[in-house]
């Protein structure tokens, strides 16, 4: 601050003839003197005060301060409940700690990890800073499972630190955030390791003090904190910052490293010059009053009368919040909430000589691995695919992420329970049902379940007429019939063109019952001339092949599958059935039949064992059995006397239980999701539930018979193909008739015109195509002849 003081003064453009002083005092982390030294400032009428040093100070004096008009400004009382409504004169000139809050959250969620413990120290910035991040985690469904407060600053000693890293040591989370002042922080770290707890599978992460201390002093010093994760506010690199960086060197003689936080002080010297200048050139004058609330108060001795109002205040304070400047930390303004714009930190690994910076955090981006001013122009997706952070060398020396849990060591070993009880853990055939999630958390299912009906099967017994079966009667009579429709069809349309579809009745006959069911081999040796003839065939055909093909499929199923005993075919008709149905005692399907199947209770049979379903199954004890798909797979592969029916109607599955909120939840179901992408899931279960005992044994049970209604449209395709063709030969035979025989060519007599001519129809239809032209030719030939010889005459 004070070169920032010779800086400006130097610089005749600032402030001109005026001169900027700065006073000093150091409290000594005294809130007593703190409260002291604020008042003799103010006493000796500044225009503004920088500090103080920690939040709970800026508690006590922001009052003092809003009430004399005297702007307040602080780089490390930086408590994110410091609310410019409830305090207005004062202003946090660096980022506040939600920012840094809001980048750790970002990070434990980057990482996976699903809960972290705070170690803070007890006092309005650590309090509130880890409340801050609590809540920031909730929003990424993370939380804070644990919070180690400690004693404030100086109270706070290695037997207190001691007491808190025990108690830690035990508990399942190994994320820990320390949020402390720097002092308090380092010995933290020292009785971590003496603990044991800066090994393979601790995470530590550390709040913008631990970056500070690494700047400040020198790499030795992370011999003790090796693998730790802390921030650093992120400085914009300059020319400007980097000679001002080797002239602190200079100045301090290489003692003491300088941080971010010396930089904001420097540039928070140049807010207020910057203002002040800004006061005078708007015809500001320097004045103080004296304030009414505090005439008489304090007595002799204490003369809070000397406490003034600074007229001009308010004036200086809007200067100050319309600040638009670059400094050694990069660019300077603040937004409507009065914070920094476009906060962003470093995110440091904590080397065995110093530090690596695996990545960025900015409240614009998220996380990064480039600067955050190469990327404000992009435009921001905070989703997680792009997140990035470089390679972290965590505690332990090991480069592989922890999983961030470890099993509490509570001086016993871990309890699993078979089934679930009060237990760390169940493992087994547990059902993940409803009202079971309400009590405690179950990992990704392991195998999928479901209720299905089991019903006992038999061979078969075929008898002589077996091939009958695939059809029912009215598809038989459906098949039977339509053979010679369509062969009727065919001779109608191919007897005036075709000599093989002509003769004698009985001949054509033959030939109509000979062609329409030599189709069903496509044996038939008759070619068809006519074109609507072909037509019909090729749409017969196609239906042939379909029901030949239906029935020799169903024929095999019925001479090789097993079939039911039983009328039950699924849940449908058990529910309407009367049969008595067993369950497995103590599953959850006695209540989902009777609740919401709506099955009554008298119905149903308790069973215990797969033995006790083979027997009821085979002395009809119960009509079926209602299980889960698992249980009833393993039953199925050594008894081959039984299947199932229908589908399963209800979806579920298998998984462990673990007590709410506990991590190990979460990372068995990432290794069970693992082994189901590998195949290795699959593997298991067919090892353990699909042996096969019967070979036989198909899944499907019943092979139903063939029903008309199945293949209706076939027929109906077939019949609308024989009508269509039939109408159209109709119109052509009918146009040529009227145009061959006119009907002043019929002789006719007593009105017999109408018969006469459906007789010659009839004969038309009759008679071979070629034939009627001859005879109409001769017929023309005749009555031209007779005109000629009548004229002559």
């Amino acid at each position: 601050m004070k070169a920032a003081e010779e800086d400006i003064n130097s610089n005749p453009t600032v402030l001109g003839g005026p001169k900027l002083s700065i006073s000093m005092h150091d409290s000594n982390y005294s809130y007593f003197l703190g409260i002291l030294g604020a008042m003799q400032f103010m006493e000796a009428e500044n225009l503004a005060i920088i500090g103080p040093q920690n939040s709970v100070m800026a508690h006590l004096l922001s009052p003092l301060a809003n009430e004399l008009r005297v702007p307040l400004l602080s780089f490390t009382a930086l408590d994110p409940n410091l609310s410019p409504v409830e305090y207005p004169y004062f202003i946090q000139t660096a980022p506040n700690d939600t920012f840094q809050m809001a980048a750790i959250a970002e990070m434990v969620s980057y990482f996976g990890w699903r809960e972290v413990i705070a170690v803070y120290s007890d006092d309005d910035q650590g309090r509130n800073g880890v409340a801050a991040l609590g809540n920031l985690l909730e929003e990424r469904l993370r939380w804070i499972s644990y919070k180690a407060a400690l004693p404030p600053d100086e109270a706070a000693t290695r037997a207190d630190i001691m007491d808190e890293l025990v108690k830690l040591k035990t508990m399942e989370s190994r994320i820990i955030v320390v949020h402390t002042s720097s002092k308090t922080g380092l010995l933290v770290f020292d009785v971590a390791k003496y603990l044991g707890m800066m090994e393979s599978g601790y995470v530590w992460i550390a709040t913008s003090w631990l970056s500070t201390v690494l700047d400040s002093t020198s790499p030795k010093m992370a011999n003790s904190i090796l693998g730790a994760l802390t921030l650093r506010p992120h400085i914009l690199e300059s020319r400007r910052k980097r000679d001002f960086t080797t002239r602190w060197n200079r100045l301090s003689n290489g003692s003491i490293g300088l941080n971010p936080y010396g930089l904001y002080a420097y540039d928070t010297v140049w807010m207020i010059a910057y203002a002040v200048k800004a006061f005078l050139d708007q015809g500001g004058t320097i004045s103080f009053s004296s304030n009414p609330k505090l005439s008489g108060v304090g007595g002799a001795s204490l003369n809070f009368s000397a406490l003034h109002i600074f007229d001009g205040g308010e004036q200086l304070l809007h200067n100050i919040l319309r600040t638009n400047m670059t400094g050694l930390t990069g660019p300077i303004r603040f937004s409507s909430d009065r914070s920094l714009i476009n906060p962003s930190y470093d995110i440091i690994n904590v080397m065995k000589m110093g530090s690596r910076k695996i990545g960025y955090w900015s409240n614009y981006y998220g996380l990064s691995t480039v600067p955050p001013e190469t990327i404000y122009w992009k435009q921001t997706n905070r989703s997680s695919t792009k997140q990035q952070l470089h390679g972290v060398v965590w505690p332990g020396r090991t480069v592989k992420k922890p999983r961030g849990w470890g099993f509490a060591s509570k001086g016993g070993r871990l309890r699993i329970g078979v089934p679930y009880r009060r237990f760390d853990a169940a493992v087994g055939d547990i059902v993940i049902v409803t009202n079971r999630t309400k009590g405690v958390d179950f990992t990704q299912p392991f195998i999928e379940s479901g209720l299905v009906v089991v019903v006992p099967v038999r061979k078969l017994n075929l008898s002589a007429w077996a091939f009958l079966r695939p059809f029912t009667p009215w598809m038989w009579c459906a098949t039977a019939s339509s053979f010679p429709i369509v062969g009727t069809v065919i001779w109608i349309l191919e007897h005036r063109f075709n000599d093989e579809f002509r003769g004698p009745p009985t001949k054509q006959f033959i030939t109509i019952l000979w062609f329409s069911f030599s189709t069903l081999f496509s044996t038939h040796r008759e070619a068809i001339m006519n074109p609507l003839g072909r037509m019909v065939l090729i749409i017969w055909l196609f239906v042939v092949l379909i029901l030949t093909s239906s029935y020799t499929a169903s024929l095999t199923s019925i001479l090789t599958v097993q079939k039911l005993t039983s009328p039950i075919k699924g849940i449908e008709s058990l529910i309407t059935s009367t049969g008595p149905i067993g369950f497995q005692v103590g599953s959850f399907a006695e209540n989902y039949l009777i609740m919401e199947l709506g099955i009554d209770k008298s119905r149903l049979h308790p069973l215990g064992s797969p033995e006790a379903y083979a027997s009821a199954l085979m002395t009809g004890k119960v009509a079926a059995v209602v299980d889960e798909h698992p249980y009833v797979e393993r039953f199925l592969s050594k008894c081959c006397k039984f299947s199932i029916v229908g589908e399963g109607f209800t979806r579920g599955g298998w998984g462990f239980a673990f007590p709410r909120g506990s991590p190990l939840a979460v990372d068995m179901s990432t290794a069970i999701l693992t082994l189901s992408e590998t195949g290795k899931l699959q593997e298991i279960h067919d090892k353990w539930l699909r042996q096969k005992a019967c070979t036989s044994q198909s899944p499907e049970n019943v092979s139903d018979r063939l029903q008309f209604e199945s293949f209706l449209g076939l027929f109906l395709l077939s019949g609308i193909a024989c009508v269509l063709a039939l109408f159209i030969y109709f119109c052509l035979i009918i146009r040529q008739f009227i145009r061959r025989f006119p009907r002043d060519t019929i002789p006719c007599s007593n009105g017999s015109s109408a018969l006469a001519r459906i007789q010659m129809f009839l004969s038309f239809m009759d008679e071979k195509e070629g034939r009627w032209k001859n005879k109409l030719k001769r017929k023309r030939v005749y009555m031209s002849s007779s005109s000629s010889d009548s004229m002559g005459l």
